[in-house]
Formats: structure tokens, sequence, C-alpha cells
């Protein structure tokens, strides 16, 4: 099993366009559909295989093109290691002063490397000086069905 880190910062209110975080639907809408509801589609069709924006379920990052992948780590402490310096180095723009503290950053990263090794994926979301969100994600990969993106040469930054 490997892991592959996503990260993502961009204006909270394109964070909150959930549909264009969401897979399209396998099936178009029908025939005779509103034309608001087929133009919705195929926004939704073009923009989530290609947008940079988190997907709503974490495990659809797997889902998106290989270039988003911002690290990829064989071992768990590496991947977590990853998270604790992307929140340190964004913690100065954290919107809530308790997200700064350096202990509660190191906890985020203990309990990413325990999770991260049992398998899981790890998701977080910070607000960031306004209107400005964080979003940070690492999946394990390699343990089901889901296709993986890994490329060779995918740098651990």
């Amino acid at each position: 099993m490997h892991h592959h880190g996503y990260l993502w910062t961009g204006p909270k209110s394109r964070f909150d366009d959930e549909a264009l975080r969401r897979p399209p639907y396998p099936e178009p809408p029908p025939h005779g559909s509103r034309p608001e509801l087929v133009q919705r589609y195929r926004e939704v069709s073009a923009e989530f295989a290609t947008s940079d924006l988190p997907p709503i379920e974490t495990a659809h990052w797997l889902l998106k093109p290989a270039v988003l992948i911002r690290g990829t780590w064989d071992k768990p402490e590496e991947a977590a290691a990853w998270i604790a310096r992307q929140l340190t180095a964004h913690a100065p723009r954290f919107d809530s002063t308790a997200e700064r503290d350096p202990a509660r950053i190191a906890a985020r990263a203990a309990s990413a490397a325990a999770r991260l090794a049992a398998g899981g994926d790890v998701s977080l979301g910070h607000y960031l000086q306004r209107p400005v969100f964080l979003s940070l994600a690492v999946l394990s990969c390699g343990r089901g069905p889901a296709p993986c993106p890994r490329t060779a040469g995918t740098p651990g930054a």
C-alpha cells in the first residue's frame, strides 16, 4: 500500500459548489429534460474530471488526473509528515487561533499517521483568512478495487 496527497486552496464560494465536487451520474438526463438540467449535467461532467476542486467523497480524488497528486509515499509516517508541513505552512492564515497551535498540528499529524497505517484516508479542511478554504487529503491506495493513479516520479513534496 502507498499514499497519495492532495492539496487545494481557493475561494470558499467555489468549494461550496457541491455539484462540481461530485462525479456526474453515469446516465445523462432523459431526452426531453429541461434545458438547464441538461446544461448543468454537461457542465458537471466536463468539470469534475479535470477540476482541482476537492471531491465530496475523499476516495473520489482517485478519479481525478494524477497531475493533482502533490506527493506519494510508501510509509504512512512520511505522508503524515507532509500533512504536518502543510498545516504548519498555512497555520499563520488559519481563521481559528486554536488551530494554529503547534501541539494541535502535531496531534493531527499523529492521528493521520495512525489512520493511514490502518489503511484509512485522511481529509482535513481549514478556513483560512476569509474567504479562502484549505483542503488537505491523503489517500491510502492499493487496498481496494478503485484504480490507482500512481505515476512514476510523483514527488513526495
